[in-house]
């Protein structure tokens, strides 16, 4: 085993599970070449996985064999290191209880490049989101205009209506607030539905 391969290899072990691992992240061990040979033959090892394009994490060994990190594990080291990522408006309409349709795919969105990554047998979707749609990201506010995006002009009163009986007097307040970010019909719809029912 070569002097790099050895120090690879201590690094990836070191990392927690679904930190994802890039040669330009390595690049205090050696030059970019180098270090794209060494992840390349640990990954035929199977010392590490490659779960999208120059990404690779390190695969779970446990006592029932090897196995590909967990999803969420993934996406919160990415978090992690500074990209914010939420739940796509599919699955914040499902969250409130807007629709009964499960997400079939993994999709979240990103403040990061849009790409693929995959887990196996498992695939993540991470789609690079409008300004809107990071608005309020981890708060239910935000949550609601994700779930009215999906949704659409035609579902939105309903959904609305649905959804102040959810929301707490502030939240309701945060989402009359967001009206200066959201698509020209969210906010005219957002503004009409809580006026009159407000």
């Amino acid at each position: 085993m070569s002097t790099l391969t050895k120090k690879v290899l201590e690094f990836v072990e070191a990392q927690p599970e679904g930190a994802p691992i890039a040669a330009r992240g390595l690049l205090h061990l050696s030059n970019r070449a180098a270090l794209d040979q060494t992840l390349s033959r640990l990954t035929r090892r199977g010392e590490l996985m490659r779960v999208g394009r120059g990404v690779y994490v390190r695969p779970i060994k446990t006592k029932y064999g090897v196995r590909s990190p967990l999803p969420e594990k993934v996406v919160s080291e990415l978090i992690a290191r500074g990209e914010t990522i939420i739940s796509n408006g599919a699955a914040a309409a499902n969250a409130l209880g807007l629709t009964q349709q499960v997400p079939v795919k993994t999709i979240y969105l990103t403040s990061g490049p849009s790409r693929n990554l995959t887990l196996g047998k498992q695939s993540i979707e991470l789609r690079h989101a409008k300004p809107w749609q990071l608005a309020k990201a981890n708060e239910r506010p935000g949550q609601v205009a994700r779930a009215l995006g999906w949704l659409g002009p035609e579902q939105a009163d309903r959904a609305l209506t649905t959804v102040q009986l959810q929301l707490t007097q502030k939240e309701l307040s945060e989402l009359q607030q967001l009206r200066s970010v959201l698509p020209g019909w969210m906010a005219q719809k957002v503004s009409n539905t809580l006026h009159a029912n407000g």
